[in-house]
């Protein structure tokens, strides 16, 4: 069976890059034939290690090229971008002949339920509903940008309608385009279970994700003043990179935080960072599963997690593997820390079960689904 993606570009360590590469390479490895197509890879590194036998076609396009001008110039520059991108996406598909084609919902959802090839089209997303193309961004700044993002929601939904099926990462997202298109249910995978398991005895939390609005590094900070007036011993290390990153570093600055909260590169060894923790943290306004957890529960390393709407309820079983807290509720996020931080046996048990729980997101389970739902579409 050959199977072929289209996303943006594989440049970010972690996220959708590191789960659409682990899932090409796990398909390859089992007889499928796999395609990933990006638009703007513009010759810069794959993020992660991509098996030889997936095929990577970039098709050149540079859309970060539209943010350097004004906003009629870049409004001409992104039509014109996207004409070339229709042509060359519609030339590609038909050219590749795949029998599965998977669109991860950005700029190819408006051409590839439309372009006549043989391949059955679905969608693949990794963010939930509301937070697709980050639409409800558009829509704070209120205005003209308040209706123009409820435009292209409308859009958006209509061409997903158009799909053969549409894969959520939870239930509740499932739930909620239930009326718009055949949907199915399959989480992230977490692709390496270390055969070690972190010893949770150093004074070490640790936080992985985007310097962005959906991460709440806000609460967190907040959190962490707390935890660090309670137990000034301890560590918070931070992975990541973004676009808030100033935004960050001034916070922490504000608080006096400096010396407790230590930012660090995003990194290809992010597993061995777990099992040197003892706790983790997450303080997401918003997730669409959250493969963080799953890592860390793959280590035997806690989490303590607000109760997003999305994601963390869907893998965290309160006080039996994780702590779930308030959402966005920051004295909550401290105390659940603290509460691990302060009870070893207690951190000890939880970190135990989840590595005992999280099997059920091994990539043997999770990637026979993958499987099996490609079969049932191609019968």
């Amino acid at each position: 069976m050959r199977i072929l993606y289209i996303y943006s570009e594989l440049t970010i360590k972690g996220g959708a890059d590191k789960i659409i590469i682990e899932k090409a390479n796990y398909f390859v490895r089992h007889g499928y034939e796999v395609t990933i197509v990006t638009e703007s890879q513009m010759g810069r590194p794959l993020a992660f290690p991509l098996d030889p036998n997936v095929r990577h076609i970039d098709m050149g396009l540079d859309f970060n090229e539209q943010y350097r001008h004004g906003s009629l110039r870049r409004l001409w520059i992104y039509l014109k971008l996207m004409s070339r991108y229709k042509k060359r996406l519609s030339a590609v598909l038909r050219k590749e002949n795949a029998d599965i084609a998977i669109t991860t919902l950005g700029r190819s959802i408006g051409i590839l339920p439309y372009v006549n090839d043989k391949s059955i089209k679905i969608g693949e997303a990794h963010t939930t509903k509301r937070n697709l193309r980050s639409l409800h961004m558009l829509e704070y700044r209120g205005g003209i940008y308040k209706y123009a993002a409820r435009f292209l929601r409308w859009k958006m939904e209509r061409d997903i309608s158009h799909l053969k099926a549409l894969v959520l990462l939870t239930p509740e997202d499932a739930n909620d385009w239930s009326s718009t298109v055949k949907t199915h249910v399959i989480p992230n995978p977490v692709s390496l279970i270390p055969s070690i398991s972190a010893s949770l005895k150093n004074k070490q939390v640790l936080m992985v994700g985007r310097y962005n609005d959906a991460k709440g590094y806000d609460y967190l900070i907040d959190a962490w003043e707390i935890v660090h007036h309670r137990h000034p011993d301890w560590i918070l290390n931070v992975y990541g990179s973004g676009e808030l990153y100033d935004q960050v570093v001034k916070w922490i600055s504000v608080k006096n935080l400096e010396g407790t909260i230590i930012l660090h590169e995003p990194t290809s060894k992010i597993m061995d960072k777990y099992l040197e923790s003892s706790i983790c943290v997450l303080s997401s306004r918003y997730e669409g599963f959250s493969l963080v957890i799953v890592e860390a529960m793959a280590c035997g390393v806690p989490c303590v997690s607000f109760d997003s709407p999305h994601g963390p309820r869907n893998i965290i079983r309160n006080g039996e593997d994780g702590i779930l807290v308030e959402y966005l509720n920051s004295q909550a996020l401290a105390d659940g820390i603290c509460c691990l931080i302060e009870n070893v046996d207690l951190r000890k048990e939880l970190g135990s079960n989840a590595r005992k729980n999280v099997i059920r997101f091994s990539e043997d389970v999770v990637m026979k689904q993958w499987d099996e739902l490609f079969k049932s579409l191609t019968l």
